[in-house]
């Protein structure tokens, strides 16, 4: 079969201000980065507002395995699906980090004939929204150094700075370094290091600003560390947040782009899920609400973090309402949850299948926790045997829900046409009854605690003393309503990514806590997932280079 990069080049792209006029946005609304992508003018934007909202259908998934689920591919097979059955949807994504394009995944378009296009321009620079971000993000940093060299007038103490840089690539080098080596001209030594840009603050706040005057100030609430009398100081006393904005101004317009059906997609913002919040931008959601009768969006990895994340963090801040949820398996994926090797994943074993579903399974039900209506996209390949899609079919019938089959990788909108149905039938019940899991006022200890129990099955979390007195002082500072964002692998539902299925009783264990101020949110760290990733054994960028005709080649 054609590969992804080959089944994309085939394929005959609009122009995109015909893809535009599909939804709603006149020609001269756009700031086109070539003929197939676009920038949306802000004051096309600011024209929507108050416009009625049409329905949020949040996609998730099982918590990943190396056998592949294909969220983003379901995301986008669906959308196209909804549009062919004369719903007006669009589809709104994140954008790619060059961190795992060039790490584990060599792309994050969706596969198969379920592509958002250009794919090669979208997986690398796009339109350069990742560099303003990384380029914000480091301008504080260089800031903070500036500001301590020349006398240092906010008394910041330099072993409390907070802030750290940023590099949208993985390089586990960077996580911790020594700066200002090298005497008197370049400043004082200190420690510091780098997050990879998705993992950001600089990232949440461009993602959950609901446009350029709130970027600036939750921006400027940033807060860089404490004064050596223990206040914190924020980038707005530092006078940064200006130049920030200024350099993010551009790149807070979101991205037009085309599936290979010809599908609107917005492609915004891009935080990862295991170690940030996961969801494309708000202003694209928004904006997407607001030109469609539908809007498909996921949330990144598994359900447990994206859709927790998307939920809690996202829809709270935005006043978003999702009407109903999908959740994407496969029988391969359920496999390696029951115990098998993925080298025996073409064998037929309806037993592990079963013993996998106990993943899926807390996955439907936590949905449900949140008021949501669910269904199963059960993504097909081709060694998938009846027996196997049978058991997962009934095991969905038990709980109340349904696994459909879905082919939209080999056959596009028409192999997700039965999904596409049932999310139909899911919008017009109107059953959805949305409520985050917590509420703002409860202490940040418990939403940690509750997050823990309800979504992971931990029995208890282990907090240290330090940092129970840690989330102490976040509350008496003022941040007490503000929601979590738990970082963990995404590998399982525990912190330990050797536990698959639905572990049970396992201890959460918080090693950090950090508060985003300017995100709004709190920031747990749990077990040995890092905040910088590092580059595998062998990297997708081992197999991606140009040809002769100096076209890009490799896992795209």
């Amino acid at each position: 079969m054609n590969t992804d990069l080959e089944i994309a080049r085939a394929a005959t792209l609009r122009p995109i201000a015909e893809i535009a006029a599909r939804a709603g946005i006149p020609a001269e609304a756009l700031e086109p980065y070539g003929r197939y992508k676009a920038k949306i003018g802000t004051d096309f934007l600011r024209a929507q507002e108050g416009r009625p909202e049409g329905a949020l259908v949040l996609v998730t998934g099982i918590s990943p395995t190396a056998a592949g689920e294909g969220k983003t591919t379901t995301t986008i097979g669906l959308g196209d699906a909804l549009n062919a059955l004369g719903t007006r949807t669009i589809i709104a994504l994140r954008e790619p980090s060059l961190g795992p394009c060039f790490g584990v995944k060599g792309g994050a378009t969706g596969g198969g004939r379920a592509q958002v296009a250009p794919m090669e321009e979208i997986n690398l620079h796009f339109t350069g929204d990742f560099h303003a971000i990384t380029s914000a993000n480091n301008l504080l940093s260089a800031m903070i150094d500036n500001h301590i060299h020349w006398g240092n007038a906010l008394d910041l103490d330099v072993r409390r700075i907070a802030w750290r840089r940023a590099i949208d690539m993985n390089d586990r080098a960077l996580r911790l370094a020594a700066l200002g080596l090298g005497g008197v001209a370049n400043g004082f030594p200190r420690e510091d290091g780098f997050d990879i840009t998705v993992a950001s603050e600089v990232m949440a706040i461009f993602c959950l600003a609901k446009n350029l005057d709130d970027l600036r100030a939750r921006l400027g609430r940033i807060i860089i560390g404490q004064a050596r009398d223990g206040r914190a100081v924020t980038a707005h006393e530092l006078k940064a947040d200006g130049a920030m904005a200024a350099l993010l101004r551009d790149a807070l317009a979101p991205n037009l782009v085309q599936t290979l059906e010809g599908s609107p997609a917005l492609v915004h913002g891009g935080p990862f899920a295991n170690i940030a919040h996961g969801c494309n931008s708000v202003i694209a959601t928004r904006l997407g609400l607001r030109l469609a009768d539908v809007v498909v969006t996921e949330a990144g990895f598994g359900a447990d973090l994206g859709a927790e994340k998307f939920l809690d963090i996202k829809c709270r801040m935005a006043g978003l309402s999702p009407a109903a949820c999908v959740v994407v398996a496969t029988v391969r994926a359920l496999k390696m949850h029951g115990g098998v090797a993925k080298a025996a994943l073409g064998t037929e074993d309806v037993a592990a299948v079963r013993r996998g579903l106990s993943n899926l399974e807390r996955h439907v039900a936590n949905m449900g926790k949140f008021g949501l209506p669910v269904v199963v996209a059960l993504n097909r390949f081709t060694s998938d045997t009846d027996a196997e899609i049978a058991a997962v079919e009934e095991a969905m019938t038990a709980l109340g829900t349904r696994a459909i089959l879905c082919t939209h990788w080999s056959d596009g909108a028409a192999g997700a046409a039965d999904l596409a149905r049932a999310v139909q039938g899911l919008i017009a019940e109107g059953s959805a009854r949305f409520r985050p899991l917590y509420p703002d006022d409860m202490p940040l200890a418990e939403k940690i605690g509750t997050i823990a129990r309800e979504v992971y099955g931990a029995a208890e979390v282990a907090l240290p003393p330090a940092i129970a007195t840690r989330l102490r002082r976040f509350e008496e500072a003022g941040f007490g309503r503000a929601p979590v964002c738990i970082a963990k692998t995404q590998y399982s539902f525990s912190a330990n990514p050797a536990l698959l299925g639905a572990p049970s009783g396992h201890v959460l264990p918080v090693r950090e806590v950090r508060l985003s101020a300017g995100a709004g949110f709190v920031v747990a760290v749990c077990g040995d997932v890092m905040t910088m990733p590092g580059l595998p054994r062998h990297p997708a960028a081992e197999m991606i280079g140009l040809d002769a005709e100096g076209r890009i080649e490799g896992l795209f």
